[in-house]
């Protein structure tokens, strides 16, 4: 169930992702470096507001809450672009650009924060890769479907879809937070069935407090920047080539929709032949440290042809790597942290840390273009960049050991010093 989750949640989102980023080209590539500091403001406004839903309500009624405010979103632009497709300018795919990014990771975010509620370090080792799969078939299957729908039917029918997957979604996250009390146990035994259903409490900014007060959700704060930046160099690459092919939107949503296709099999595969077993044999340290690798090969590697289609095959291994084996690497590093922070600090670092880093790649990006430097200067600035990330991964990985071997056997995570 937890798989089918992720693959309703990772379709809604891939469905309409094509459409967002040709939405957001209208004004241009320059313009989207602005809207990244659109929507880092955004977010930061979102956080506490997300914070006093975890603080005042059960977990399945803030979980609901999340994805009925988006799915309300979705239907709002939905009307705009169908019943008053005159009024559809620059500035409404601008709007539509930050906030379907601020949907983008907190619907991602909310469901691995589940995950890590339900599920201990060891379990969450073993399951994690298998449930990220879920979430890859999830993310072929919705550029599949934008592909497909998008001439025909046009972009505005892509965000009907994307309701349609939130709403089952909705249903998964219903099971999963029903399961009896011994299935419960049977699943996650250092936390009391007592504890699974009670409200959260706290203030809505502890998340925020909590990550300054802590070396470990600090490094995981690191982590989580220079991952954004790193794929906000990627991302930025793949808008400029894209944007030579022509203005035309349909063509545009398919174009991405197709590579966001290709990137999600590679993932798949990647996912069927090592994932299961990398984090249970090499550790999480070692799992977490395989990304900025990549990533410095990567860049060099890019730097060195240059083309659309190295690109394409960069970032394919770049996506492959990080959503198939780095994402349920970093999502057990919230499996040893107390309960709050696992939604609380988590909302804050995977939402207003990431586009922080979004930020900072975009303007670095613009930066390097602006003074007539190509991807050999980007490249001479990823993989020094990457060294660091690399280290911070064996740290945290380390930490993570340290933190779990001080935790008494079957005490709940909120008594972890």
């Amino acid at each position: 169930m937890a798989g089918l989750f992720f693959f309703c949640v990772l379709t809604a989102l891939m469905v309409v992702r094509p459409a967002r980023e040709a939405l957001g080209m209208q004004r241009g590539i320059e313009a989207i470096r602005w809207l990244f500091i659109g929507t880092v403001f955004v977010t930061l406004l979102v956080n506490p507001l997300f914070g006093l839903l975890v603080s005042r309500f059960r977990r399945l009624v803030f979980i609901n809450a999340t994805y009925l405010f988006f799915a309300f979103g979705l239907l709002a632009f939905y009307a705009l672009l169908a019943l008053a497709p005159a009024s559809i300018g620059e500035r409404t795919g601008q709007v539509f650009y930050v906030w379907f990014s601020v949907f983008n990771l907190f619907a991602t975010m909310l469901f691995w924060a589940l995950m890590a509620d339900r599920f201990s370090l060891e379990q969450s080792k073993r399951l994690f890769g298998a449930i990220a799969v879920g979430g890859t078939l999830g993310a072929i299957f919705g550029p599949w479907l934008a592909s497909l729908l998008a001439r025909p039917l046009g972009t505005p029918a892509l965000l009907l879809v994307a309701v349609a997957f939130l709403l089952l979604a909705m249903g998964a996250a219903w099971w999963l937070t029903r399961l009896r009390t011994d299935r419960l146990e049977a699943l996650r035994s250092d936390a009391p069935a007592s504890t699974e259903h009670a409200v959260i409490g706290g203030s809505a900014w502890e998340g925020f407090q909590a990550v300054f007060r802590s070396p470990y959700l600090l490094a995981i704060c690191a982590y989580v920047l220079i991952l954004a930046v790193m794929a906000t160099f990627v991302y930025f690459t793949r808008l400029q080539m894209v944007a030579a092919l022509g203005t035309n939107l349909d063509l545009r949503t398919a174009t991405f929709a197709r590579i966001d296709m290709i990137t999600q099999v590679a993932t798949l595969v990647l996912q069927a032949i090592v994932t299961g077993h990398l984090m249970k044999r090499l550790g999480v340290s070692v799992t977490l440290a395989l990304l900025p690798i990549t990533v410095a090969l990567g860049f060099i590697g890019l730097a060195i042809i240059g083309s659309l289609a190295a690109l394409i095959a960069f970032e394919a291994t770049f996506r492959a790597v990080q959503r198939g084996i780095m994402r349920p690497a970093r999502e057990t590093l919230f499996t040893i942290v107390p309960r709050a922070d696992r939604y609380k600090s988590k909302a804050f670092i995977d939402t207003f840390v990431y586009r922080g880093g979004d930020v900072i790649g975009a303007q670095t990006e613009g930066l390097l273009g602006r003074l007539g430097m190509g991807l050999a200067a980007l490249a001479s600035f990823a993989v020094p960049l990457a060294i660091v990330w690399m280290a911070l991964g064996l740290w945290l990985g380390y930490a993570q050991r340290e933190r779990a071997a001080r935790q008494p056997q079957g005490a709940p995570a909120e008594a972890a010093p």
